[in-house]
């Protein structure tokens, strides 16, 4: 997969070097030549650039681009700006920093749907995250089992988890399912809202751009994503 990361501080470095090192293409970026001369043999490539400037930033290639990550966090203003930019020019996945709440109030409000929190988050799981094809989220309960969130199989729409049967199938366990909806904020841009639904029972009827909420253990749910997305 293809990556630009925006802000090469302990946070985005971190990240752009494992994504980097687990075979992606990362394009690092920061207006600290210093920085980037020292992560230039760590990451794909680096680039000493303002993000802030619309005609440096949309020569980049951004159609080929997977994911960008403003992990900006020095700066808030130049977070937001760099942020918004990206946003209006409709980058495929839009991923931001938030230093405080009023900050990610702000970021929510231009639309941004994922918001990175480092000092609660660390680099290793986000890269994790970002990796796994299909996976929403993930939570590792120990080294063989987790809790993760990954989007409807095309295949499941319109059935009833009994119909499923993901035990059986799948040796996992279907704890709930996420429904998300747009939301336009006070200032014109749509939000996503995601609101789970409650204990998932036999009856429930999945619905398209459901979020599944599944317990199992690490190879069964690296399983399902390769049926899934191969």
């Amino acid at each position: 997969m293809k990556y630009i990361i925006v802000g090469l501080g302990n946070f985005g470095a971190s990240l752009a070097e494992k994504l980097t090192s687990q075979g992606n293409e990362v394009i690092g970026i920061d207006t600290r030549m210093n920085k980037v001369d020292v992560l230039k043999e760590r990451i794909s490539h680096t680039i000493c650039m303002d993000a802030t400037d619309e005609f440096t930033v949309s020569g980049l290639p951004l159609k080929d681009t997977d994911v960008v990550v403003v992990a900006i966090g020095e700066d808030q203003g130049a977070n937001i700006m760099v942020t918004a930019l990206f946003k209006n020019l409709e980058v495929k996945r839009l991923i931001s920093r938030a230093i405080n709440p009023l900050h990610e109030k702000v970021l929510k409000a231009i639309g941004v749907d994922e918001i990175v929190h480092p000092e609660e988050e660390t680099a290793e799981r986000w890269a994790k995250k970002l990796c796994l094809t299909g996976v929403v989220d993930s939570f590792e309960l120990s080294d063989d089992f987790s809790i993760v969130e990954i989007n409807l199989p095309i295949k499941y729409e319109g059935k009833k988890l009994s119909e499923i049967n993901f035990r059986k199938k799948h040796n996992l366990l279907v704890l709930t399912t996420i429904k998300s909806s747009q939301v336009k904020s006070s200032i014109g841009y749509s939000n996503k809202v995601h609101k789970v639904q409650g204990v998932a029972s036999a009856d429930l009827i999945l619905e398209k751009d459901d979020v599944l909420v599944v317990y199992g253990a690490n190879k069964d749910i690296q399983s399902l994503l390769k049926k899934k997305f191969n």
